[in-house]
């Protein structure tokens, strides 16, 4: 019977998202921190003649960025640039911490940061620019501990969404795995359980005559799920180990680091003094609490009035132009186009900033003015996003890589939010206060009989934090506090 081939053709309706240029800008400029901002803008600088570096007097008329700044402003014709106006209002003016108090510098420091070495390492490296772009996004999406908790598949959306990056899983994957090359072993990981293992292979390489690490290794890759809950038994009958064996493995294990990346920000020296803040908070006696912008050291920007009377002697001679003045035209106002677009991008920017940073303080402003960890209340993404009408990811862009100084020293961003948890007198509690008084108890315990997680449950419950077992042995490994028996 002959086979006939039919090509049926159907229409679909797809609702697709796309970013304008303009929009991507927004949300490029929005991940930078202070540092990587002010480079970014002396690039621009550089490559558009259309922008150039204020003066003081340009300076002082800088206006207040308000809460009913617009999102986003569109400039149609060549008559927007040539107003009065082409000053920028982007940058904040400074707030005094007390009257007639001078404010001191906000030391600028040029320590390497976390993410500035892996980025080091990526310049090492010799890629495409798509690649070196899909690495950078990468190493932006990674935790502070060096964990990347993301899912690939989202931050595949991500990337297309907000980035207009097309890739896939499979190319991320490659690119992550040249990432988990990076020092110290165990960055770029996704779970404990990966971390592990790219610490202990790579000491493989290098300490080719432990025959412990092999043993470690297939503890980690084949029996994970019986060494978390330490069922030792069932290792050394699946494995056929010894007992000595097995307790010489597992000490190797524990010499691994679960947190790479604290220990890479630990080897840089990367303190409190030397982050260099975002925002600064200042909170007085009255009650007052301040927020400002950290833009000491960013170049204030304006439209070129060289370029601009340069476009404006083009216009005038418009009737009898010839096509190589037109084309000169198109070029000038192309990059006035680029200047303004920048300008408002980094507006746009501040505003969205300043925004965020003062519904963090609405939400937690008990500990903005008394300094008390205990008094910081559950807080997730969206209920900044709920109080500022921005999207969950947009706060996760601005609040991710980002410090802000306080009256009681500098904090990342992410310091401030924290899952809740409510008591059986219906108190809704911060995961970080169970974690504070966990850490008490193990620290006020008999040390030649510490508790088990059974016992550190029970403890909890009587203070009146009914948790289960397993939650309480989670909230113990988050804090770094061994198991009962290696606290002996």
């Amino acid at each position: 019977m002959a086979q006939v081939s039919r090509q049926v053709q159907s229409q679909v309706q797809q609702q697709v998202q796309t970013l304008s240029p303009q929009q991507i800008l927004v949300v490029k400029l929005l991940e930078l921190p202070a540092v990587e901002l002010e480079d970014r803008i002396r690039a621009e600088l550089l490559e558009n003649p259309a922008l150039e570096e204020g003066s003081d007097e340009a300076k002082n008329e800088a206006e207040e960025v308000s809460s009913d700044t617009e999102n986003e402003v569109e400039y149609d014709s060549l008559n927007d640039y040539l107003s009065e106006d082409d000053i920028p209002d982007y940058k904040l003016q400074e707030n005094n911490r007390s009257k007639g108090e001078k404010v001191e510098e906000i030391p600028f420091s040029e320590a390497t940061s976390f993410y500035e070495m892996l980025r080091q390492q990526l310049s090492e490296l010799k890629l495409s620019d798509h690649q070196r772009e899909l690495a950078e996004y990468l190493i932006g999406s990674l935790d502070d501990d060096g964990l990347l908790r993301k899912s690939l598949e989202n931050i595949n959306d991500e990337l297309a969404i907000y980035a207009g990056v097309s890739t896939n899983e499979e190319e991320l994957e490659e690119i992550l795995r040249m990432i988990q090359e990076f020092d110290p072993p165990g960055i770029g990981a996704r779970d404990l359980r990966e971390c592990l293992l790219i610490q202990i292979r790579r000491k493989e390489e290098a300490e080719k005559q432990n025959p412990l690490l092999s043993v470690g290794e297939r503890i980690i890759d084949t029996c994970y799920e019986e060494f978390t809950r330490k069922h030792w038994d069932k290792i050394m009958q699946k494995l056929s180990l010894s007992e000595e064996t097995l307790q010489e493995a597992i000490a190797e294990i524990t010499r691994l680091n679960p947190r790479p990346g604290a220990s890479l920000g630990e080897t840089l020296g990367r303190n409190m003094q030397q982050i260099i803040p975002d925002f600064v908070v200042d909170t007085y006696d009255d009650g007052t609490i301040e927020v400002s912008l950290n833009n000491r050291n960013m170049p204030e920007l304006r439209m070129s009035r060289d370029f601009t009377e340069l476009v404006e002697e083009h216009t005038r001679n418009r009737a009898n132009q010839s096509k190589e003045s037109r084309e000169a035209l198109m070029f000038l106002k192309q990059k006035m186009d680029a200047a303004q677009g920048f300008i408002d991008a980094i507006r746009q920017r501040q505003h969205t900033l300043m925004s965020t940073m003062q519904a963090i303080i609405e939400l937690q402003r008990p500990f903005f003015l008394e300094g008390d960890e205990s008094l910081l209340r559950p807080m997730i993404l969206k209920d900044v996003a709920e109080r500022t009408g921005l999207d969950i990811s947009t706060i996760s862009r601005v609040t991710s890589s980002k410090y802000v100084q306080t009256n009681y020293g500098i904090y990342s961003l992410k310091y401030f939010f924290g899952d809740g948890y409510t008591t059986e007198d219906g108190e809704e509690k911060s995961v970080r206060e169970i974690k504070r008084i966990l850490l008490e108890i193990v620290e006020g315990e008999n040390k030649k009989k510490p508790y088990t997680d059974d016992e550190l449950a029970e403890q909890l419950k009587q203070k009146g934090y009914p948790i289960a077992r397993r939650t309480v042995a989670k909230y113990r490994d988050q804090l770094n506090i061994p198991v009962a028996r290696l606290r002996k």
